[in-house]
């Protein structure tokens, strides 16, 4: 079977979509970050704060476009996903505004936030144990078995041209903002994890702005897009492990691959004590809440472990804030 590879033109009508619900997520600029890493005059750091949109991450476009690309194929029908938590208030948000009903499966760990969130926009929640995941399937057999039983239509938390689209849309905001200003990226540094969000801004960083190096960061216990670079070909990790529960996917998925491979040169790995650091310096600092997996590439910058060569901005995303309290406060209790 052929894959559908998402492309600009499907993001820019992704965008048409989108605009019927949300405004653009703040793109804002951290004289703090600039001054912390040495910048010198007249580079820019900017952060792309996914905090802001209704559901609290990004996941909310791509599960949008989803939905307005599939009303056909559902119907009446339910629609099935499976999430650690983000795509599953984005696709219930989605199910919301489109009038239909949602089931997700999440892990039995999730942050109360998530299922909270998830619920509020009227989604039916089953759990699974994420723990015994790896050996026994759990999760994917319970989203096909919902999938089978209620008839429903499944809907993948990244590993879809649509969803890949919807969220390049963040991407693509990214791009007008900065050159309405008339300045140039010379690093865009951007989550991967099953490679969605990653995937959409790639496509759209590497048309508005060609000579970027787009840096993907992963937690070094799930580095999964880094072996798969390495390897020249998807690599599975069987048991990912981190506190950044949104970027603990086991590979890639293959509708991403091909943009990740083409548009991505390098990947960076990140232990779970530096993004805890970024997340204290982010919320400090900025007065910013943001998540294990909203953190971590500002940790990528934070550690030196990203080279800043060049004349350009940095763009750094923020991918989502929803942390439960006592664990926030749990993990920026360091020195």
């Amino acid at each position: 079977m052929t894959l559908k590879i998402a492309s600009m033109e499907d993001v820019r009508d992704a965008e048409a979509v989108i605009r019927q619900h949300l405004s653009p997520a703040p793109l804002i600029r951290s004289y703090p970050l600039e001054r912390e890493l040495g910048l010198t005059n007249g580079r820019r750091v900017w952060l792309k704060d996914y905090g802001w949109t209704p559901v609290g991450s990004f996941k909310l476009l791509g599960a949008l476009y989803w939905m307005s690309k599939n009303l056909d194929r559902i119907g009446d029908l339910p629609v099935a996903a499976h999430s650690s938590g983000n795509f599953a208030s984005g696709i219930s948000f989605a199910g919301m505004r489109y009038q239909k009903k949602v089931i997700v499966v999440m892990p039995n760990t999730a942050p109360n936030v998530k299922f909270q969130l998830t619920r509020s926009f009227g989604a039916e929640v089953m759990t699974y144990d994420i723990a015994r995941d790896h050996e026994t399937g759990e999760r994917d057999k319970l989203t096909r078995k919902i999938a089978e039983e209620h008839h429903a239509v499944q809907a993948s938390p990244y590993d879809d041209p649509y969803v890949i689209a919807g969220n390049g849309v963040g991407g693509l905001e990214i791009v007008r903002d900065l050159q309405r200003e008339r300045r140039q990226i010379s690093q865009f540094v951007c989550q991967v994890s099953g490679g969605g969000l990653m995937a959409g801004h790639a496509l759209a960083i590497a048309d508005g702005f060609p000579t970027a190096q787009i840096i993907g960061v992963e937690p070094d216990g799930a580095t999964d897009f880094a072996q798969s670079l390495a390897a020249g070909h998807r690599v599975r990790v069987d048991h990912p492990k981190s506190i950044c529960d949104g970027l603990l996917s086991y590979d890639v998925g293959q509708h991403n691959w091909p943009i990740l491979q083409k548009c991505l040169s390098k990947a960076v790995a990140v232990p779970d004590l530096e993004t805890r650091k970024a997340m204290k310096w982010l919320y400090e600092t900025h007065g910013l809440r943001t998540e294990p997996s909203g953190a971590i590439s500002t940790a990528a910058l934070l550690t030196g472990k990203i080279s800043l060569d060049g004349e350009g901005d940095i763009v750094i995303v923020l991918s989502g804030r929803n942390v439960d309290e006592s664990r926030f406060r749990e993990w920026i209790t360091i020195s």
